[in-house]
């Protein structure tokens, strides 16, 4: 199969353990980050929590319903995106080669350490030093490939260590709901649920032609997870991509209304980028070129999101700051760095459903008609 070692590390109801890092009167208590409000939705729940059927993306009076003697604590993003840069630094200070995959999930290669290392010692010591140094819990999961990996994880959380070897893959995996795959969507579970497929050992023995017949590429995709095959790599956290836009005027500009208004329009593109990749950005950078072709650049890390209203906010302040002369422009930039994946946690935590449904339906709208199908009114006469 492979001699692969992967460590997938996750950590345990991470906006949660960040609260509870601040007031230890919420340990063992089912805690939920949230909107307070009865238009608010679960951004995450404490296991105590999830025990009564209470999850992300629920609205908060369903979550309230379930558990109503929950302790609802409305977040802060800024503290988690803090937490999760502290977490990567120490992990990348002593890892060869790590991959951010989301705002509270590291994959570690050590294919070729093995030699020199006891791997799951190796990943045993790093968990504590991590939990020793942020005093917040972390779960992995040791194995061949990145999927193995992180199914392993999740089967020991919270607070475990799994390492799944090479020769008990398919004996691990056999037993697991094929929800346990990742990328598995809730369509495509109830589908193959339908179909009588609802355990990995099934999915397993499917004939490949079939798989592609009823879900494409898709299928052999999971097939292959089923069968406990995954060649991804794990990608070096400084190689995470960017993405970005510009606009070069027809004419030099100094028209600061029309400049902010093509700022929104630019956002909201990037934006709608950002969760069609389903990613997350936590650096923003906005540049100007003046009429004389000097350019002068500002950027700012921010709480981790793809939310256009965060991200117009943002961009429109680094503008105010970096356009300091009051000379022509000729082209205006943004472009959205420090991505990871996650788009499910956007906000949640705030009163925002009203919000977050405006986004989705807007998102919706695009991938059917085109992505300028649909625009805020502000931007209607933006072409860029």
């Amino acid at each position: 199969m492979s001699d692969r070692h992967i460590i997938h590390m996750d950590q345990d109801a991470f906006f949660v353990s960040v609260e509870v890092r601040k007031n230890s009167s919420l340990v063992g208590k089912p805690v939920i980050i949230g909107g307070t409000s009865d238009r608010g939705v679960v951004a995450s729940c404490s296991y105590e929590a999830r025990k009564f059927g209470v999850h992300a993306a629920m609205p908060s009076r369903m979550a309230k319903i379930l558990c109503p003697h929950a302790i609802f604590v409305r977040g802060n993003m800024d503290e988690y995106s803090k937490a999760s840069h502290e977490i990567t630094e120490i992990l990348r200070e002593k890892s060869p080669l790590i991959e951010k995959a989301s705002i509270d999930e590291h994959y570690i290669d050590m294919t070729g350490m093995d030699k020199f290392h006891n791997v799951e010692k190796y990943a045993h010591e790093l968990r504590q030093l991590v939990m020793r140094e942020t005093c917040l819990p972390i779960s992995f999961g040791l194995s061949v490939n990145k999927t193995v990996s992180k199914i392993a994880t999740n089967e020991c959380k919270p607070n475990g260590e799994l390492n799944v070897k090479e020769q008990q893959v398919r004996n691990f995996l056999n037993p697991l709901s094929i929800r346990k795959i990742p990328g598995m969507g809730e369509k495509t579970f109830i589908k193959l649920s339908d179909m009588g497929i609802k355990k990995i050992q099934t999915l397993s023995q499917i004939h490949p032609e079939q798989m592609s017949a009823i879900l494409g590429k898709n299928g052999l995709v999971l097939l292959q997870k089923a069968n406990g095959i995954d060649t991804a790599p794990v990608i070096p956290f400084q190689e995470q991509k960017s993405i970005g836009t510009q606009c070069t005027f027809h004419a030099d500009s100094i028209d600061v209304a029309m400049i902010g208004n093509l700022i929104t329009s630019m956002v909201t593109s990037l934006g709608f980028q950002l969760r069609d990749k389903g990613k997350q950005a936590a650096c923003i950078t906005v540049t100007i070129r003046y009429s004389n072709f000097e350019d002068v650049s500002k950027q700012a890390t921010i709480p981790y999101t793809a939310l256009d209203s965060v991200l117009i906010k943002k961009a429109k302040e680094l503008f105010a700051q970096v356009y300091q002369k009051r000379m022509l422009l000729r082209l205006v930039g943004i472009r959205l760095s420090n991505l990871v994946n996650g788009f499910e946690q956007i906000d949640l935590y705030n009163d925002s459903q009203e919000q977050y449904n405006l986004v989705q339906a807007m998102d919706k709208i695009r991938k059917r008609f085109g992505e300028h199908a649909i625009k805020l009114a502000s931007t209607l006469d933006i072409d860029i």
